[in-house]
Parts: structure tokens; sequence; C-alpha cells
């Protein structure tokens, strides 16, 4: 790059670290008493140095991150959310064509998981990971997760989410559904983060990183409560 064309990006440059130290910080736990082993694996992967910027830890900077503690209950969720749009709203519309949330075991929809995972070459202008590409014969629940589907009125499943529960917080794992307007995945999100309101045990819910996503599922983050946040990790 010319010397000219490093000074004109500079300001932007600056914007982006200004806007980073702006960041709200979050201090999430890590508690080995879940699952000794997913634990460790998990806190040593978001600990690890980024692929694209070694200096910066994997999961921290620019984290979605729902404060779970900011609501008083599931129905305080909904009201923050419930403008035309976002994700109270969808929810109501996902409702209304019949859908629902479950938790489910895998094992019960092997062929509607593997039509979900099957059903975009691509997604967020990325081609999916061609492990979707194959059928799994069967599931291991794992000790930590929990696993949610979105049902139709037919019991069919059209969406789902792998939820690991890692000591104060939560984060998705594997998401997926079926491209719709019927506001499924918003109904799906919305559900999970109610539930754990309600339940009262966790701090967050995270939905991995703003940076990197396209301004869709920037947007589509933003209209479900998720923020960006710097965040440290502890592990006991």
């Amino acid at each position: 790059m010319k010397t000219s064309d490093r000074l004109h990006a500079l300001p932007a440059q600056l914007r982006l670290v200004a806007d980073v130290l702006r960041l709200p910080r979050a201090r999430l736990r890590f508690e080995r008493a879940v699952n000794p082993e997913l634990v460790e694996r998990t806190h040593a992967l978001f600990t690890s140095p980024h692929p694209r910027c070694p200096l910066v830890r994997f999961k921290s900077l620019g984290v979605a991150l729902l404060d779970l503690r900011a609501y008083r209950d599931s129905a305080a969720y909904l009201q923050a959310v419930g403008r035309k749009d976002y994700a109270g709203y969808q929810s109501r519309r996902a409702r209304a064509h019949g859908y629902r949330v479950a938790e489910i075991d895998r094992n019960d929809y092997i062929d509607d998981i593997h039509r979900i995972n099957t059903s975009l070459a691509q997604r967020q202008g990325r081609p999916m990971d061609p492990a979707y590409a194959a059928r799994a014969e069967r599931f291991v629940a794992v000790d930590g997760f929990r696993y949610y589907g979105v049902l139709d009125k037919d019991g069919r499943l059209a969406a789902y989410c792998d939820l690991g529960i890692y000591g104060d917080f939560a984060a998705t794992d594997h998401l997926l559904g079926y491209k719709t307007s019927d506001g499924l995945m918003y109904l799906l999100l919305a559900d999970i983060a109610c539930r754990l309101i309600d339940e009262g045990r966790l701090n967050y819910l995270m939905y991995d990183t703003y940076l990197g996503a396209l301004p869709g599922l920037r947007e589509f983050k933003k209209k479900l409560g998720f923020a960006p946040y710097r965040v440290r990790y502890s592990i006991h």
C-alpha cells in the first residue's frame, strides 16, 4: 500500500479502534463442573489467537451477547423487542403460522435435520461446510448441551439450535433453518432467550460475533436484543 493510501485509510482505522474501545465489557465464566472436557476445549478455542488477527483473542471483540439479567422476566424481554419487524413481532407472526419451539431429541428428526442442512448451497454469502451434506446415522447428546427445534403445524422440524451451556453463559452452536419469511428463526432464538431469562441461572446468551458478519445478520442479531461486547473469560 502506498503511503498516501495508508494515510487515507488511517481515519477509518482510527474510527474502528475508537468503536472497539467504546464497546461495553462483559466477564464470562466457564465452569468445569458442567462438563470438564467440553468446557476446557471451548475455553481454549475462545481464548486462542484470532486466525486473521493473532494479537486478538478469537472470541473477545465484538462478541454478540444478550444480557439476560437486563430483563425481569420473559415478558419484559418480548416487550423490549416488540416493535415491528423485531423479534417479538416476528415471533408472533411465526406462531400465527403454526410454528412452536420445543426441546428435542435430534434422533427423532435425523431426516429433517439433513433436509435443513442441505436446503441451501450458501448461507450468509458463504458455501456451506461440506460436513453438513452428510446425513447423520445417530446423534449423541453432550452433557452441557440443550437441543431446541422449531416444529411446524404438522410436527416437522423447520429449524434447530444446539445450545451449549458453559458456566454463567450459554452460546449457540449449530443454528440452522429453512429460509422463509415466517419469522421462525426469530421465534427460535427469542424462545430460547425467554426460557433462559425465566430460569434465572445464566447471565448471558452468546450468538457468535458481529465482526465479520454481513449487515443482514448483524441486523438480525440487533432485532433479537444482542449487542457487541468486549469479553474477558475466566475458568473455574
